[in-house]
């Protein structure tokens, strides 16, 4: 598969919050850091996604933005 994303970070799923609509998906990739990922339900399903799952963090946005108090 290709894809256009170039921040590929590949870890592993350690939680899988589900609501009603949206879930939250905390993914250990190493190093003390967890990236949380908001995906809906319906691609949880369709994923399969449980803790311990091995997968990747596709990231791709126009900006990002830093502060410091």
């Amino acid at each position: 598969m290709k894809l256009s994303t170039r921040n590929v970070i590949k870890g592993k799923v350690i939680e899988v919050k589900e609501g009603a609509v949206a879930a939250k998906v905390r993914v250990d990739i190493g190093g003390g850091n967890i990236i949380t990922s908001t995906i809906t339900v319906d691609a949880v399903r369709d994923l399969a996604l449980k803790a311990g799952d091995e997968v990747c963090a596709l990231i791709k946005a126009s900006s990002v933005m830093i502060m410091k108090e």
